[in-house]
């Protein structure tokens, strides 16, 4: 997919940069205006999905740096630790003050893609709804709906989230807490009145309002029929469902949304004759916990991610390691090669 970036025109304005930065590019303006170097980066993680390139060429492209030698990997490439992703060769006083932003970059970018991927995966080909936007600040939304994509998971809830991706975003989401809530609790009223108003909207009913899933499942798709596309279980890890009460649990593996539950769900169900009504679940999912629920075989046909998405964070370095065709770089951040990286063209 093909992304257009639309950068903050304050970037140029040195709003986001470091200070030391700037006054570094100040610096060499005055004393070092003619110098070369080459800046890499590269970062410390097993199986590190990179992203965040194609946005830094914008920038720089924006920027109106000329004469820049960049090479480096595409978004979505894999990488191990300490393996060059980027290195940009030119005067450094026409990037300098961008050192510190492209660090952010690759860092917030590569992590939100590398979960995703690994997310994916543990799905094993099952979608994924990336429901990141209650888990992070809302600024983060356009680069988190970027990378998503590009770690694969294209599920997305804003309209935020696909700025980036050149395409109308079809938004397919399911209802709120507060919105049953508003019925005085009311699941069918709810629900009825989210049917007539978003009518091309697939019916998606959140059914643990009651921490009673089952029974109000079955109500929800007796009243609506062929008309309901999906329940939605988000059940608290400290409750255990009504269902399940009556059942002995060793470690915590019933509370919240569990196998047991939803296998008890798809069966009650299928009897019912609602073979054709998704499950989604969401509360709580990680990459440990998809691979238990897919280890359990559990019917599920969508998995809600929230927080997961922006977990375990990847920090990138960017380091000097050549002026003016020479090696020079601080101990233990030299010069690291790589038949992998290849010729970027930025403008």
């Amino acid at each position: 997919m093909n992304f257009k970036f639309n950068i903050d025109s304050k970037i140029f304005e040195d709003y986001y940069n470091a200070d030391y930065f700037q006054k570094t590019k100040e610096i060499l303006d005055i004393y070092k205006p003619n110098q070369k170097v080459t800046m890499q980066w590269f970062q410390r993680k097993e199986n590190t999905v990179v992203c965040g390139i194609s946005l830094i060429c914008e920038i720089l492209k924006q920027s109106g740096a000329k004469d820049l030698d960049i090479k480096g990997l595409s978004d979505g490439d894999v990488v191990m630790p300490n393996e060059p992703v980027l290195k940009i060769t030119g005067k450094y006083s026409q990037f300098a003050h961008f050192e510190g932003l492209f660090d952010g970059i690759l860092a917030r970018a590569s992590t939100i893609a590398t979960n995703a991927y690994n997310l994916k995966k543990a799905a094993n080909g099952k979608s994924i709804l990336n429901m990141n936007d209650r888990a992070d600040a809302y600024v983060n939304q356009q680069i988190d709906g970027y990378a998503s994509i590009v770690g694969g998971i294209n599920n997305l809830v804003t309209y935020a989230s696909f700025e980036y991706t050149q395409t109308k975003p079809y938004l397919q989401g399911t209802m709120p807490h507060a919105l049953i809530a508003s019925f005085d609790g009311d699941l069918i009223k709810a629900a009825q009145a989210y049917k007539d108003t978003f009518r091309d909207n697939n019916l998606v009913v959140l059914v643990d309002y009651n921490n009673d899933c089952i029974n109000d499942s079955l109500l929800v798709a007796n009243h609506f029929k062929d008309k309901l596309f999906a329940v939605r279980v988000d059940t608290s890890m400290a409750l255990v469902d009504k269902s399940l009460q009556g059942l002995t649990e060793q470690e915590n593996e019933l509370h919240g949304v569990n196998p047991t539950l939803i296998k008890k769900l798809r069966l009650a169900l299928d009897e019912k004759g609602h073979n054709n009504v998704k499950i989604i679940v969401s509360s709580g999912f990680d990459e440990n916990k998809i691979k238990w629920f897919e280890k359990e075989n559990t019917p599920v046909d969508v998995y809600g991610v929230g927080e997961a998405i922006v977990k375990n964070k990847i920090s990138f370095t960017g380091d000097l390691v050549r002026i003016d065709g020479k090696n020079q770089a601080k101990v233990g951040r030299g010069n690291i090669s790589s038949s992998r990286i290849k010729s970027i063209k930025y403008i």
